[in-house]
């Protein structure tokens, strides 16, 4: 039914039997009543599309797909590679340990600010070479006890304890100066008790030390004020406590 049709009804119920005249009073209090009704349900209709809408929205972020998780740092291991022959040590990277010596650190006295030289024996991994597990290095040991390693020899044939010399070592630097000189270093497998170079015709005897692990190793060095670091050996013997050549 219309507004039109509402307010005829109104007028044909309101009106007199004498037909005098309309009931006007009646009829105000008619339209008041049917405008509130209007009103009612414009405002019922209002709050059914609110909810609707609000009733979508959350649907729509309910099937939402999840922000994707952010990944996270990936670690990566550190990989270890030995040398098949003299030369510096490889190169470590940022994190990764120092090769964990085998036995006693041997410190020679020679000093690099507070830093000192040392050597110690660290073992390798060569798979061609069954019979190499070790090598030596020449490092140095801050005052706090951290070692640095700045070179490593081992063996590129054979095995590490065969007796008489093994792979000597020399300054990687060269002729270049080096604020870390590395002094020619080595190991013998023997009972030496001195051993001796020859450079320019002249003898330069080297310092011993015995590995801890096995007294057979002995480890030596020759001073820098006497032989100084790059210069190669035209020679070298290894003699036993009685002066005899091994």
């Amino acid at each position: 039914m219309t507004e039109v049709d509402e307010l005829r009804r109104v007028m044909r119920a309101t009106e007199r039997a004498d037909r005098s005249g309309l009931d006007l009073a009646g009829i105000m209090r008619e339209g008041r009543r049917v405008r509130r009704r209007r009103q009612v349900a414009g405002t019922g209709a209002v709050a059914v599309a609110v909810a609707a809408l609000v009733i979508g929205i959350g649907a729509v972020a309910r099937t939402r797909p999840p922000e994707p998780a952010r990944p996270g740092p990936v670690a990566s291991a550190p990989v270890v590679a030995a040398t098949a022959a003299a030369g510096p040590s490889p190169t470590t990277t940022p994190g990764q340990a120092e090769p964990r010596p085998v036995g006693a650190v041997v410190g020679t006295g020679i000093r690099y600010g507070d830093d000192e030289r040392v050597f110690y024996v660290v073992p390798v991994d060569v798979p061609e070479l069954p019979g190499v597990t070790i090598g030596l290095v020449a490092g140095r040991r801050s005052p706090t006890g951290e070692l640095t390693t700045d070179y490593l020899v081992n063996d590129v044939a054979g095995s590490d304890r065969r007796p008489g010399f093994h792979q000597i070592g020399y300054d990687p630097q060269g002729r270049v100066p080096s604020v870390t000189p590395v002094p020619t270093f080595g190991y013998f497998v023997g009972p030496a008790a001195r051993i001796v170079g020859t450079v320019d015709g002249r003898q330069v005897e080297a310092r011993l030390a015995r590995w801890s692990e096995d007294p057979q190793l002995v480890i030596f060095w020759f001073d820098p004020g006497v032989l100084a670091p790059a210069r190669p050996l035209d020679g070298i013997v290894a003699r036993d406590a009685r002066g005899r050549r091994l």
